[in-house]
This record gives C-alpha cells, structure tokens and sequence, in this order.
C-alpha cells in the first residue's frame, strides 16, 4: 500500500513540474513572441529641431507641422510611427550629438531636422557616415545636401532665393545699388548673400551695383556703428538676409536713426517673433518665404490649412507647412520603398516626383534638392501679407 502511495505521489510531482514547466514555457514564449512582435509594430523617425535658444521660433513653428501631420497620418505600412524629438538648442555641437543619439540609442530609421542650415550641416557628416535618410525642412544653404546622398530637403535653395530676392529688387523697387548686411557667423547669411550680390550685378549690368558688405554676429544687439555708415552712403535697397531676431532689431534700430531705404530680407523673418521684436519699426520690410494660407496650391495645401488652424488656432506660416512636408514626403517613400531599410528608404526619397504637398508639387533631384516658386510677403498692420509669387 505505501509503496503504490509512494508511486502515486511520484507521478503526480512528475504530472505537475511537467505542467509548471510547460506553463512557464508558454509564458516565455509569449513574452518573446511580445518582445519580438512590440518593436516591429512601430517605426521610429527622429527629429532634431531648435525648440531651445536663439533660433527656437523657427524649430517650433516647424515642429508643429511635424507633429500635425503625424496628427493626421500616424501610421505606415500598417504599423505606428512614433516620433522621437531631439532639441539641438541652436547649437551646432547639440546638433550633431543628437543625431548621434537618435541613431544609436533610438534606432530611428529616418530623420526631419533642422530649422537652421548651419545645424543641418553640423549634423550633415554624421548622418553621411551612418547612413540614416534625413529630409530637412528649410535649411536652404547648398551645402546642407552637396556630396551628401542621404539628405533631402523640401524647401528651395539660397541661390534660387538670393535671385529671386535680386529679381524683387530690380523689377519691383527699381533698385540700381544695393547694401549688403550680413551674419558672417552664419553659412545661411553668407550664402544667400553671395547669390543675392551675384544675381543683383547680373540684373544691373555694374559690377559696381552692391556698393558696400557689412558685417555683423550673431547675438549683436548695437547695429549703430553699422547704421552710421549706412546713412553714408546713397542706395536703393537694404538686403539683410540673417536670423529674425538680429534682423528686426536692425531694422528698428535704422528706422529710430532715420534711415527709410526698403529693408529686404530671407525667409528666416517669418517667425511671429520678428513682428513682436521689431514692433511697428518693421512695417514694410519684404522678404521671401516658401509658403501662403492666402493662395492654396493643392489639395494637400488646403486639407494642411484647415487642420493647422483648428489644431493651434492661428495662420499657418511657411515654417509649419514645411515641417508638414518633409513628413509626408519621409513616410510617401516609406511606403513606396515597402521597407523600413534605410538604404531602401533613401532610395525612394531619391524618386520622389510630383508629390503634392502643402507648399506645393515637390520633386527631388539627384542632389535632393526642390525647386519651386518663392511666395513674397511684407510686414503690413502688424501681420505677413502675401505680395506675390516669383519664380526667378
């Protein structure tokens, strides 16, 4: 009797270390099967913007259409995209160290960044060497994409705007000498003040037509010394192609001082920031910029204008409609590429044709570069007015 007791609680401790283990089993698998399955459900893209220091206005506003259209289309290829965000701080050093964060301990398989070419440039060698597709919003520079096969960008480019700005000039102001202020701290200002000088020359036939280049830094405050040579010199026209806060407080420094020579300047100045700073000294001040709620382009333009408006309450400016488009263009070659491989993703960004976006059909080159016409706005009442389209 004991001995079949004996084989009776022998099987049955056999009967429930086999269950336990098999419980324990299953319990593993499904957390494998969970672990496996949860990250493949999502697909990260990383975005690096100034939400912090001096160019702040710009990454925010830019990040808002970001996040808008992640609002509206927040998945591909069936599964989640999650947004990873990275403030650069408007450093270019924080630049690069973000990326380098998102890539390595993020595992992005793309990247949106930055407001600012000269962070985009700073970030521009990592992104190279770890080959990670990247669709810049509004850095305008040409460096920001030379020799760099991974970076794309959906606005157009500084020598497009210092032509056109040129073109502004000549043919809408009648201008026959110009002054040049420019950051020399900034590739933005240096590059767009070389194509603007250039094209200025070509559409005057003087070489003798840009009568004086003043310096200056970023963060200056005291533009008197340079204002006093301005008021020197006769000219016909101000070209101020820099960052909004260091623009408006030249200009409202040149007006106290009485200096009534048109102010034009990039598309850096539409930030609500440069109203606020520069106060009603700014009215009249003309620049050129990517994008008008006044004049819709597509479909997309209006379905952006309307979300964007019930989203924050306000106008759309060029900035958001930017960051909108640099998101659906990243996850339109997602979709196309049927992968999340970022060497596949990249390619289909390379063939990106036609796409019809908030700011217009954008098209990418082989540098990854978008042509498109520029929207000319001025400071009136206190508020960006659209003045015209121009497409040279």
């Amino acid at each position: 009797m004991k001995r079949k007791m004996a084989l009776f609680l022998l099987i049955c401790i056999i009967l429930l270390s086999l269950g336990i283990r098999g419980i324990i089993g299953s319990t593993k698998e499904r957390l494998g099967q969970e672990l496996e399955k949860t990250p493949s459900e999502v697909i990260k893209i990383g975005v690096f913007e100034p939400l912090t220091g001096g160019a702040a206005s710009g990454g925010q506003m830019t990040l808002e259409g970001i996040q808008l259209a992640h609002e509206l289309f927040p998945e591909v290829l069936g599964k989640n995209i999650e947004l990873v965000i990275e403030d650069n701080k408007s450093d270019r050093s924080v630049a690069a160290k973000a990326v380098t964060r998102l890539v390595y301990e993020e595992d992005v398989k793309a990247l949106i960044g930055s407001y600012g070419s000269s962070l985009s440039i700073a970030a521009g060698e990592i992104i190279k060497k770890v080959k990670i597709p990247t669709v810049g919003c509004s850095p305008t520079n040409p460096q920001v994409t030379y020799k760099n096969p991974y970076y794309f960008r959906v606005c157009f480019t500084d020598p497009f705007q210092g032509t056109v700005m040129a073109n502004y000039a000549v043919r809408e102001l009648g201008a026959k000498r110009a002054i040049v202020v420019q950051d020399t701290t900034q590739e933005y200002s240096l590059g767009l003040s070389q194509y603007f000088m250039e094209s200025f020359k070509d559409l005057t036939n003087d070489e003798n037509s840009i009568v004086s280049v003043i310096p200056y830094v970023s963060g200056e405050r005291d533009f008197q010394e340079q204002l006093e040579s301005i008021q020197a010199i006769d000219v016909d026209v101000i070209f101020v192609p820099g960052n909004y806060m260091e623009s408006a407080i030249f200009i409202k420094q040149a007006r106290k001082m009485g200096v009534t020579t048109p102010i034009i300047g990039g598309d850096t100045w539409e930030t609500y920031d440069f109203i606020e700073i520069g106060g009603p000294d700014i009215e009249g001040a003309t620049f050129s910029t990517h994008f008008t709620a006044e004049t819709p382009i597509t479909e997309m333009s209006k379905q952006f204008i309307d979300a964007y408006q019930k989203q924050y309450g306000k106008a759309p400016n060029a900035f958001g409609a930017l960051g909108f488009d640099a998101y659906m263009v990243l996850i339109n070659a997602i979709e196309r590429a049927d992968s999340v491989n970022p060497e596949k993703i990249k390619n289909a960004l390379g063939e990106t044709a036609h796409f019809k976006g908030a700011t217009g059909s954008i098209t990418l080159d082989s540098d990854g570069n978008t042509r498109k016409s520029a929207v000319i706005k001025k400071i009136e009442n206190g508020r960006f007015e659209y003045v015209t389209f121009i497409n040279e």
